[in-house]
């Protein structure tokens, strides 16, 4: 014997509405794993330095014989702190950092999707590569593009007639410096010393501020008045050291008249050595 049923039009939604809001399912909607998922994420990005974790980052671009280095970090630990750490390791003090970022990659093996992603200085590799599982994503050092700048840095190498750097556009005064004083060694502070814009056909030069971009000054140059960069030390800085007063920068001092700035003296001293000695290969 047949039943005559009638379907209610709302009953596929009820269904619905039911599936969701059974036991199983409504906990996995919850606010509460939500939480403890989030809460999970920051009690390993607010864990203690003393909490280790391994990277691989792939660094051909320092050298052709380098695959790869494992890295051992915090999660604290971010990429410009990785990339410091890569250049310390492999001994390159003549490297500028700014030339150098890191990218990630993440890898969806059941769609077959991979994407790049450029990653910010203060992002925290081992906080990211925790996120996914473990060999679907990847770290490989990347460069930006650079300019050559000269200094005459005989003040910090007697004997040294200059140097030739590879820096980025984002590299200040005080970042130039710094490079230079790794070159040599040096345990000295930046704020000991000064860069000086040199003007030979002028006959002037100019200091720069800390935080100006040398490369970006550079590209105003105009190769017909033999322009330069001069190191200097300051003679001042003790005075200042001593009183711990910090010295306010003089607001004109882009537009100071020609005759009113200091003297060139010649850096420049005869040299036996050809001048591809005087340069840091890359």
């Amino acid at each position: 014997m047949l039943k005559h049923v009638q379907l209610s039009p709302f009953r596929t939604r009820a269904a619905d509405t039911l599936s969701l809001s059974s036991n199983a399912s409504y906990s996995s909607l919850s606010p509460e794993p939500l939480s403890s998922r989030s809460s999970s994420y920051s009690s390993l990005s607010d864990s203690s330095p003393s909490f280790q974790t391994t990277i691989k980052v792939y660094a051909r671009c320092l050298r052709p014989d380098i695959e790869y280095k494992t890295l051992s970090i915090s999660f604290q630990t971010t990429c410009r702190e990785v990339v410091q750490s890569l250049l310390n390791k492999y001994q390159m003090r003549h490297r500028d950092p700014n030339l150098f970022y890191l990218s990630m990659e993440v890898t969806v093996r059941k769609a077959g999707i991979r994407s790049v992603f450029v990653l910010d200085e203060e992002a925290r590799p081992a906080a990211l590569q925790s996120c996914h599982p473990r060999g679907d994503s990847r770290f490989t050092l990347q460069t930006r593009r650079g300019g050559l700048v000269k200094i005459y840095d005989s003040v910090l190498m007697p004997g040294s007639q200059y140097k030739s750097l590879l820096i980025s556009e984002r590299t200040t005064v005080d970042d130039l410096i710094q490079i230079l004083l790794n070159c040599y060694k040096s345990k000295e502070v930046v704020e000991q010393f000064s860069l000086y814009e040199v003007c030979k056909s002028q006959e002037y030069q100019r200091k720069l501020h800390p935080d100006d971009s040398p490369l970006q000054v550079q590209q105003c140059w105009t190769p017909s008045q033999e322009f330069h960069f001069l190191i200097r030390r300051n003679l001042d800085y003790r005075a200042r050291s001593k009183n711990k007063q910090p010295t306010s920068w003089p607001t004109d001092v882009m537009s100071t008249p020609s005759s009113s700035r200091q003297p060139y003296s010649q850096p420049e001293t005869s040299s036996s050595y050809p001048d591809y000695e005087n340069y840091l290969y890359i």
